[in-house]
């Protein structure tokens, strides 16, 4: 029974980060509103600069519990610039975790605010979030034929004209690398092999609508590509195969001890413009995630295995960077539901403001 009790004691080590941050999503959500409102007669710039200041908060609340509470280590190899730059953030896709890697890395150059994310269309429907994602910077697209390029590129120059500051994060390969979905993987293989592409291992061939797109809109708006290779430690099994990488549940029960995550800073100017080039580029981009990965995982030399290439940094995050906002968020929250008004509110917060944001979402897309 002791045992029994010990092990659910551990499976619910996610609970409490699962409870403060879904707790405090009406809180934030309440005051961004608020500002969306107060600034309504302000110039733009006003606005996108306490936004990012608001966003900032937030997501320093959530690296709290997954640096700070987890105590994951953090190894960087590579180049991370240290000033914030406007960029696109190019990663291998395999957790639900990696929207949480791309933080991890801006919060490093103090450009946590400045995160927005090219998002699977059906992530707009999520309550409150999902809206919200929309209206900070974040763009919605469907795979394939029904991507939306018009409404892509429409939005993306409505920020740089707006001076907007640009940590643009896209995942080229557009689901995740799961070694356990062996069709998948053998479809992206197929794929690449038909297309002449070199056949990747460890990722899927990337797509280059999103990227292209991207960079052809903001190109003389951008100082460079961050080129980012993630590996998640503990995901090998016995016999030395890769397993699924770790759940933001998983990760939350701190069952992931390190990520190493290697970045290349690739200047503007070295990346081509032209659509077919492009494509060439960003597949041999992958290929050389794939080279780093199969080091990682399947390197004959023991040394080798369960790291990459060259020097590594451990990089800890203080907590003056997380807690505040933490007991900020948190405490707002708590008062807000000490009182009776305060409950309706938070309550009605909850539902009107997953209507409203599903509403706006679709009266968006009617309008695009």
């Amino acid at each position: 029974m002791l045992l029994s009790l010990v092990l659910h004691m551990y499976s619910m080590r996610c609970v409490l980060p699962a409870a403060v941050l879904l707790g405090t999503a009406p809180t934030y959500v309440l005051a961004w509103g608020a500002w969306r409102l107060l600034s309504a007669f302000l110039p733009s710039h006003f606005y996108q600069a306490v936004d990012d200041r608001l966003y900032c908060v937030y997501q320093s609340m959530v690296l709290f519990f997954f640096e700070n509470y987890t105590g994951v280590q953090i190894l960087l190899y590579g180049d991370l610039p240290k000033n914030k730059e406007n960029i696109i953030y190019l990663a291998n896709h395999q957790s639900t975790v990696d929207w949480i890697i791309a933080d991890i890395l801006a919060i490093r150059q103090n450009a946590l605010g400045h995160v927005r994310y090219v998002l699977k269309d059906g992530l707009k429907w999520l309550p409150l979030y999902g809206c919200y994602f929309s209206q900070h910077g974040g763009i919605y697209v469907k795979r394939s034929a029904k991507f939306n390029e018009t409404e892509m590129r429409k939005k993306l120059r409505r920020y740089m004209n707006a001076e907007t500051p640009m940590y643009l994060v896209i995942f080229p390969e557009g689901t995740r690398y799961n070694p356990e979905l062996t069709k998948v993987i053998s479809a992206s293989q197929t794929f690449a092999a038909k297309e002449g592409l070199a056949v990747l291992k460890h990722v899927l061939t990337p797509r280059i609508k999103a990227t292209h797109v991207a960079f052809d809109s903001l190109k003389n708006y951008l100082d460079a590509i961050y080129d980012v290779t993630v590996a998640f430690e503990g995901t090998i099994d016995d016999k030395g195969q890769r397993k699924e990488a770790p759940s933001m549940a998983e990760f939350l029960c701190k069952e992931c001890p390190k990520i190493h995550i290697h970045i290349d800073r690739i200047d503007r100017k070295d990346v081509p413009e032209e659509q077919a080039r492009m494509r060439r580029w960003l597949h041999e981009r992958f290929e050389i995630k794939d080279k780093l990965l199969i080091e990682f995982y399947d390197s004959l030399d023991p040394e080798r295995r369960n790291k990459f290439p060259g020097e590594s940094v451990n990089s800890k995050l203080s907590l003056k960077k997380t807690l505040p906002s933490l007991l900020i968020l948190s405490g707002l929250t708590a008062g807000m539901l000490m009182t009776e008004a305060g409950r309706k509110l938070y309550v009605k917060t909850w539902v009107y403001g997953t209507l409203i944001g599903c509403l706006w979402e679709l009266s968006w897309h009617e309008l695009c």
